[in-house]
């Protein structure tokens, strides 16, 4: 859920269940192909950074070389019979969202995505009825917030905001900003290209920031769900 990752404590605080599934085998798996499929198919991990992050990210909880291999020629298999597709529409709240999806079987994956907006009150829309609220940038998550004179070594390689522990470039910058960050030994935790809001739905509550989690959450779940973009934001008064 690019971009909602500062919002997890909200759900944590309410006790709902922890799900960094960053630490497991299987979370690793997804971010590898999520990887691969952003990166336009690259499965070289020197020339698409998010792989490279991805795999760096599996060798820390011991994943075998050997599955990551077997990750990469899966995708290589499954890529011919894949088709890509872009649904949006809006969640509770009107939060606009834009899921992106690779799948082989079109009409199944539409009902199954269907029903999650149906349960949590929102609905589908026709194309570009959302997207347009979007803007697709690079986003690179470190694993903590640095200090102002880095900051200003990484506006130099590209950077154009920070938001935490979350800096923000433009999508053709986003590899070099990452190569620079690597130099600069600041550990990573993602790298990708993410869309988000030009002007978000403000929430008026952690219960609703609560419920749209639960919802991208669900989302995700979904095999053929490549990423979720929710256009959200909520300040606590």
């Amino acid at each position: 859920m690019s971009g909602h990752s500062k919002w997890s404590n909200i759900k944590n605080r309410k006790g709902a269940q922890d799900k960094k599934r960053s630490e497991s085998f299987t979370r690793v798996s997804r971010d590898i192909l999520t990887a691969i499929r952003l990166g336009g198919g690259n499965t070289n991990p020197d020339t698409n950074s998010g792989l490279k992050v991805a795999i760096d990210k599996a060798r820390e909880v011991n994943m075998p070389k050997e599955n990551i291999d077997r990750l990469l020629a899966r995708f290589e298999e499954r890529k011919a019979n894949l088709v890509s597709m872009v649904l949006e529409g809006y969640g509770p709240f009107g939060v606009p969202m834009v899921i992106e999806l690779e799948t082989d079987n079109k009409n199944r994956t539409l009902g199954e995505i269907k029903l999650i907006f149906r349960n949590y009150g929102g609905n589908l829309g026709e194309s570009n009825s959302v997207m347009f609220q979007f803007k697709r940038v690079g986003e690179v998550e470190l694993e903590e917030e640095i200090s102002e004179d880095k900051e200003l070594d990484l506006i130099d390689a590209g950077a154009i905001d920070f938001e935490g522990n979350i800096v923000l470039t433009e999508v053709g910058d986003l590899n070099g900003l990452t190569k620079k960050i690597e130099e600069m030994e600041i550990k990573i935790t993602r790298s990708e290209l993410v869309l988000r809001a030009t002007n978000p739905t403000m929430l008026n509550s952690e219960e609703e920031v609560s419920k749209i989690l639960d919802m991208v959450e669900e989302l995700e779940e979904n095999d053929d769900v490549i990423n979720v973009f929710a256009g959200f934001d909520y300040k606590k008064v």
